[in-house]
């Protein structure tokens, strides 16, 4: 006997279209970013994004998308709040202490090789990355001829990290990355405190130099010896990443070294062909 199908209850809370059109208003939100304000998240990983959109619909108490559109398009400010949660800013002094012990061990000793050092960190977010370098290349006595730029989209945090303050709850943890990573003083001989926040030495920020660099939307602006962006590019798909790949290669000098994140690798992007793995296991590449 022939048994007609059993059809799928119907779920009239959460229809299956309220996805798919959920998915079309974060496409018009995305556009509308690029097309009033010129950030390009269009590019970036779906899951990750959506996730970070829907907090802050909750946040402003919207129904929807669309509402938060809305604002974006005509609340004059906005704008920077969104932004702030969907710029990258997890981020830590020394963070994965091994990579900066590789870096001080197997590049700086190929880095005093040059009369003048130019080190690139793209998507620095609050500098804490930043200023693990500028205290790596003063204890290898390179500070003098080191120019470290560093850039991020997000222009709040550019302004945090020229502060060079950071929580001073922090500095214990920091403390533990900087003597695993190699370091060879005393932390505390980098910063004065007020008991609430760690300030790094004015000398510490001589060679430094903060701008605001969309790594989706801008072009190069010098040429380096080191480029390091730790733990942004997960945040892209596949064409984004070939694009800053692109990017990074054109920006670097030929035995250049660009240093990505643990979960990160060059190897399935077209411009992977012209790299070697330096270190392979703390994803240290060198240009050919």
């Amino acid at each position: 006997m022939n048994r007609k199908p059993v059809e799928e209850p119907v779920d009239l809370e959460n229809p299956p279209y309220e996805d798919e059109r959920q998915n079309i208003e974060i496409n018009l939100l995305l556009e509308g970013l690029y097309q009033m304000y010129g950030f390009d998240f269009r590019h970036y990983v779906r899951s990750s994004l959506r996730r970070r959109v829907l907090n802050r619909m909750k946040a402003e108490k919207l129904p929807n998308v669309t509402a938060l559109l809305e604002k974006v398009l005509h609340e004059p400010g906005f704008v920077d709040r969104l932004l702030n949660d969907m710029s990258i800013r997890v981020t830590e002094m020394f963070r994965d202490p091994s990579f900066f012990r590789a870096f001080r061990n197997l590049v700086v000793p190929e880095l005093r090789k040059y009369p003048e050092i130019r080190i690139w960190h793209a998507g620095c977010a609050t500098g804490e990355e930043v200023y693990s370098m500028a205290i790596l290349m003063q204890e290898e006595g390179l500070a003098e001829r080191t120019k470290i730029y560093a850039t991020d989209m997000n222009e709040k945090a550019i302004d945090a990290a020229q502060k060079g303050a950071f929580p001073l709850k922090q500095m214990q943890y920091f403390t533990k990355n900087y003597l695993d990573s190699g370091g060879t003083k005393a932390f505390s001989e980098y910063y004065t405190t007020d008991h609430q926040y760690a300030y790094f030495q004015p000398v510490m920020k001589d060679n430094l130099m903060f701008a605001q660099h969309n790594l989706a939307t801008d072009g190069s602006f010098n040429e380096f010896h080191v480029i390091l962006c730790r733990n942004v590019l997960i945040y892209f798909d596949h064409k984004l990443q070939t694009q800053v790949h692109s990017l990074f290669h054109g920006s670097l000098v030929g035995g250049g070294y660009l240093g990505l994140g643990k979960k990160e690798s060059i190897l399935f992007v077209p411009e992977g062909v012209h790299y070697e793995e330096y270190v392979p296991q703390e994803r240290i590449y060198r240009k050919r």
